[in-house]
């Protein structure tokens, strides 16, 4: 937990389900906030520290376990395979997925084929930052689910960043591309300004400081003015100078704006994709 910061209150009994990248970023930022799920299913984790139990396989969960929530964090295409053993755990408990692509209506469909019909699923899309509380979350909720699914679902998703909701299930393909592989994008462009930085005759050890610092610190920056980054980025580009120049080339109708478009919509596809 942050130092000087209120103790969060307990949570009541929690299932996290995968503790994967996305799983294991949102576990992260939760230990430090003071939070964290009361069982945690992942075959490969051994490092949580105490009194959080985790377990290898979902036989080994106790048979009196009640958790408020179940969170489902492993890849999409592993949920054929565990959503049978973990479905019992349904009945009495939401279901909290951020697996990119499952719908709402197809893994309530797979929770009542594996024995759980009318369990109540809600979407969630976090990103990679939330392990650092930085996080952004995006999430669906049917009108099955209640206030008090929504009011824990964001209690537990603002300990690790900011939380929208959408009214609408088919813009959460967009969310996924969107932010949901965001991280990515911006990592790309440290990775791209560090390489041109050694092209252009820099250290290597001073090319990557500088890119990752600028990317971090405009990121900041724009987060903290609230200023729109189109703005942002007028302000910063001087008629004639250096940075026109690099934009000129970044903003051609070939560069950037149509590449990034295309990048998106490829992102969003491959989640509607995932769905089936």
């Amino acid at each position: 937990m942050t130092e000087g910061k209120t103790p969060a209150a307990p949570l009541p009994p929690l299932l996290l389900v995968g503790c994967g990248q996305m799983g294991g970023a949102m576990l992260a930022g939760w230990l430090a906030d003071g939070l964290a799920p009361s069982v945690i299913l992942d075959r490969h984790r051994d490092d949580i520290p105490a009194p959080h139990k985790v377990v290898r396989q979902a036989s080994d969960l106790p048979d009196d376990f009640a958790p408020a929530l179940i969170i489902l964090a492993t890849k999409p295409q592993k949920a054929a395979d565990i959503l049978p053993s973990i479905a019992h755990f349904a009945r009495h408990a939401p279901v909290l997925s951020v697996m990119a692509g499952k719908t709402v209506g197809g893994l309530t469909a797979a929770l009542a084929a594996a024995g759980t019909p009318g369990a109540t699923v809600i979407r969630a899309m976090p990103n990679t930052p939330s392990a650092v509380g930085q996080g952004m979350t995006v999430c669906f909720a049917p009108p099955a689910a209640t206030d008090a699914d929504r009011a824990l679902c964001t209690r537990l998703l603002s300990a690790v960043g900011d939380v929208a909701w959408v009214a609408e299930e088919g813009q959460m393909d967009a969310v996924t591309a969107v932010s949901g592989s965001g991280p990515a994008y911006v990592f790309l462009l440290a990775e791209l300004m560090e390489q041109a930085g050694i092209a252009q005759g820099l250290p290597a050890d001073l090319a990557r400081r500088i890119a990752r610092r600028t990317v971090s610190g405009a990121g900041a920056l724009m987060e903290r003015s609230g200023i729109d980054a189109a703005e942002l980025r007028r302000r910063v580009t001087s008629p004639g100078g250096t940075t026109q120049k690099a934009l000129d080339v970044l903003m051609a109708p070939s560069a950037w704006p149509a590449e990034m478009e295309a990048a998106i919509a490829a992102a969003a596809h491959r989640a509607h994709e995932l769905a089936s």
